[in-house]
């Protein structure tokens, strides 16, 4: 009968402590928070890009990116631009480098500022369409596809000297350009 109660109160232990062990864990997975996403490359896919114009400087428009997503995305580097069927990209401001991605939460919006025209420009035209690229972290190429916002008042006057800036955290930082 001794052997009984031992072998039963060791049962009966070892039935405890597992159930313990159970409910700790079932605690310990409750309380730890989930998972974020891992954030992804902003492209056109999730984001709503527009261009408007704007009043100073002048010859200046500012594109804006919206993360429409569910994930954190990163603009990286500078949008590449085409005005209508350009044959290479507008240049890119390398002054206007920011020190960081710039990290977009679903909801929130990059900015880069885009100067059209100067005195020193030549082969100036009216472009009818802007084509957007977003750039890989690497800034070797693009991803997705070809973003296309309406240009303010159907047209914009650009030239030679035309340039983008690196994608900014606000609209001010983008326009200082």
């Amino acid at each position: 009968m001794r052997t009984n109660r031992r072998t039963a109160t060791a049962l009966l232990t070892l039935t405890a402590a597992l159930s313990l062990t159970t409910l700790a864990g079932t605690a310990a997975t409750a309380a730890a928070p989930a998972k974020a996403a891992a954030p992804v490359t902003c492209s056109a896919a999730n984001t709503k890009v527009t261009v408007k114009q704007v009043d100073r400087p002048i010859n200046h428009l500012l594109l804006t990116a919206k993360n429409t997503g569910t994930k954190t995305c990163y603009a990286y580097n500078a949008p590449y631009l085409r005005f209508d069927e350009a044959q290479s990209a507008t240049r890119i401001v390398e002054d206007s480098k920011p020190q960081a991605v710039v990290t977009l939460k679903p909801g929130q919006s990059a900015y880069a500022g885009i100067g059209t025209s100067s005195p020193e420009g030549e082969h100036g035209h009216d472009a009818k369409k802007l084509g957007v690229l977003f750039s890989n972290r690497s800034a070797t190429g693009s991803v997705g596809s070809t973003a296309h916002p309406k240009l303010p008042g159907g047209s914009v006057y650009v030239d030679t000297s035309a340039y983008v800036t690196y994608w900014q955290s606000t609209a001010a930082d983008a326009l200082r350009w």
